[in-house]
């Protein structure tokens, strides 16, 4: 992990009227880190996400992903970033290797590049003798790891990965674990909201978010000794709770 800064965040603040749903965040992120970003449901953190993505307007403070405004340049960050939403980005009614091609084509790849993503994508998820198959009638753990690999398509600095887990039994989820590890590992910065306490503990460094703050920002072990917890769902919990 390099000590560049990929993502650098400044004040950042989103406000709905007179609710304040991000207040003055601030916090970076180095080039190959595994980021967790982490909060209950409400705490801000999908809302943050979709300002780093460029897709919502802050109201106060800066922030550069890659290197581009988030106010300025959202165009520019949607270029050099992956994203998988909760939802999946895959399209049911398509096959396996239709959605890669389709995806590989907003990207902006070229007919080459994509033959050539679509062949190493499915050699690596083993998916050979299912590449053909309707999107739709794959258990869900195999839809991740595919919206996982499309998101790479285009060898992006950062992926952002908002609950990628969500729903899965716990080998899948450790085999997703083992793909983010690897994607870092050449140097992709990743991302990753979760409400699973026990992924906190695969992350490089954590933040939690709790009413819209950050109340806490370090590696999971530093967390841990500084509030005298045994996991990272107890260090949840005391923040948590105030």
């Amino acid at each position: 992990m390099e000590d560049k800064k990929v993502i650098e965040v400044n004040g950042l603040t989103k406000m709905f009227g007179d609710f304040t749903a991000v207040s003055a965040i601030t916090f970076d992120v180095k080039k190959g880190e595994i980021f967790g970003f982490l909060g209950a449901n409400g705490a801000g953190k999908t809302t943050a996400m979709k300002m780093l993505i460029g897709i919502s307007k802050p109201t106060a403070g800066e922030a550069k992903v890659a290197g581009y405004d988030v106010a300025s340049e959202a165009e520019e960050i949607k270029k050099n970033i992956g994203y998988m939403s909760q939802k999946f980005a895959l399209y049911d009614d398509l096959t396996v290797k239709e959605n890669i091609t389709f995806f590989g084509g907003i990207y902006g790849l070229t007919r080459s590049q994509i033959k050539e993503k679509t062949n190493e994508l499915i050699e690596e998820l083993g998916l050979q003798d299912h590449k053909d198959k309707l999107v739709g009638s794959l258990p869900l753990g195999w839809k991740q790891k595919i919206s996982f690999s499309v998101s790479l398509l285009h060898d992006p600095k950062i992926v952002f990965l908002d609950e990628p887990t969500g729903g899965v039994d716990p080998i899948t989820r450790r085999q997703f674990w083992e793909m983010i590890y690897k994607s870092a590992d050449k140097g992709t910065t990743i991302f990753v909201t979760t409400h699973y306490m026990d992924e906190a503990e695969y992350c490089d460094r954590v933040s939690i978010m709790v009413n819209g703050k950050i109340e806490a920002l370090d590696s999971p072990k530093k967390l841990k000794e500084l509030h005298q917890a045994d996991t990272m769902n107890d260090v949840f919990l005391k923040l948590a709770r105030g």
